[in-house]
C-alpha cells in the first residue's frame, strides 16, 4: 500500500503512485506494458527453505492481482553474518524453486548486513494495457470471490511462539507456497472486473480498498478459514498486525452477529493470501469453473458488492 501521493505527467505511466493498486503499469509499447511491485519480510516459518517459497510467491502474487504475468525478479536480502550463508542459500533455493514453477528468470538481486533476516523479491511483469485489473472496478451486484483461507497470521503468530501443531504448519506452508497464477488465469478468462490479493491489511484492509464510493456485504460461513487459526484466535493468539487492522478498520465494518474471535479472522494479516475478485452477478459460474478447473479448490463466493458509502457489512 502507498502512503505517499504524488502526480507524475508522464502519459505512459498508467497505474503509479496516486493509485491504490497493487503494483504500477507503465507502457512501453503499443499493446505491451511493464508491471512492477516489490515486496519482502522477516520469517513467518522456521524453515528457510519454506520462508523463500512463500516470499517469493507473495511477491510475484501482486504481478498476479492486476491480471498480468510476471517475467523476471530481483532478490532483496537483509542478512545478519550470525545467521551463515548456508540458511540464507537455503532461502534462496526455496524462491528460485518458485520463481522457476512461476516460470520467472532470477536476473540479480542485492544484499545488505542486517541484525534481522529479511527477503523478497523485486519484481517485473507484462500486461496488455487494456486487460490491466484494477482493485476499484467493481461495480453494485458483483459477486465477490476468494481464492484462499484465512488464518495464515495467527498460525505463523503460534509458529513464532512455539505453540503451533506441526500438522497445521505444513497446510498454512502449502497455501502460502501456491501461486496465485491459476487464480489469476481464471479471472483474466472470465472477465473480472476487478481484484487485489489478501496480505498485510487482511480481508477487511484490501476489501475497504476496492470500495471505491460502494459498500460491501460479507457471509462469514462462506468465508474459507482454516479452522486451525480459529481455535488459536480462541486462546488470544494473534499477530500484532492483526490487531493494528482491527483498531484502523473497525470504524468501517458492522459485524454484530460475529463472535470476537471470529471477526479476528477477517481483520487478520496475511501473507502471501488469496485474490479477492469481483466479478458481474452473472459471470460468477464461469469465474468458479474456471478456478476449478484450474485446481484452485478453495476459492468461494463469499459476498457481494452493493450501493453505499465504503463500508462492509458481515453476516453470519
Amino acid at each position: 500500500m502507498r502512503h505517499v501521493k504524488t502526480t507524475s505527467t508522464d502519459p505512459a505511466l498508467l497505474v503509479g503512485l496516486d493509485a491504490p493498486d497493487d503494483a504500477a503499469v507503465y507502457e512501453v509499447a503499443p499493446g505491451l506494458a511493464m508491471v512492477q511491485t516489490v515486496d519482502f519480510f522477516t520469517p513467518v516459518v522456521d524453515d528457510p527453505y519454506a520462508w523463500g517459497r512463500i516470499a517469493a510467491a507473495n511477491a510475484l502474487s501482486d504481478v498476479y492481482a492486476m491480471g498480468a504475468r510476471p517475467v523476471t525478479a530481483l532478490n532483496l536480502v537483509g542478512w545478519p553474518r550470525s545467521l551463515g550463508f548456508e540458511v540464507l542459500g537455503r532461502v534462496l533455493e526455496g524462491a528460485g524453486e518458485t520463481c522457476e514453477e512461476a516460470g520467472v528468470s532470477v536476473v540479480g538481486g542485492h544484499s545488505v548486513d542486517d541484525p534481522e533476516p529479511k527477503f523478497g523479491l523485486a519484481v517485473t511483469g507484462l500486461v496488455d494495457p487494456v486487460r490491466v485489473i484494477r482493485k476499484t472496478g467493481g461495480k453494485p451486484g458483483s459477486a465477490l470471490v476468494l481464492t484462499k483461507p484465512l488464518g495464515m497470521g495467527i498460525i505463523s503468530s503460534a509458529v513464532k511462539e512455539g505453540v503451533a501443531d506441526p500438522s497445521t504448519v505444513e497446510r498454512a506452508v502449502g497455501i502460502m507456497s501456491a501461486l496465485n497464477r491459476e487464480g489469476a488465469e481464471a479471472m483474466v478468462a472470465a472477465g473480472a472486473s476487478a481484484a487485489t490479493d489478501v496480505t498485510g491489511f487482511g480481508l477487511v484492509g484490501h476489501l475497504l480498498q476496492m470500495l471505491d464510493g460502494i459498500s460491501a456485504r460479507i457471509r462469514f460461513s462462506d468465508v474459507p478459514v482454516v479452522e486451525e487459526a480459529l481455535a488459536l484466535a480462541r486462546r488470544g493468539i494473534l499477530p500484532g498486525g492483526s490487531k493494528r487492522n482491527r483498531e484502523a478498520h473497525a470504524r468501517y465494518v458492522e459485524a454484530s452477529a460475529l463472535e470476537d474471535d471470529e471477526l479476528a479472522l477477517l481483520f487478520d494479516a496475511q501473507t502471501s493470501g488469496g485474490l479477492l475478485i469481483a466479478i458481474d452477478g452473472d459471470t460468477t459460474d464461469s469465474l468458479m469453473r474456471e478456478l476449478r478447473a484450474r485446481g484452485v479448490t478453495d476459492a468461494a463466493v463469499i459476498g457481494t458488492l452493493e450501493a453505499g458509502d465504503g463500508t462492509i457489512e458481515i453476516v453470519r
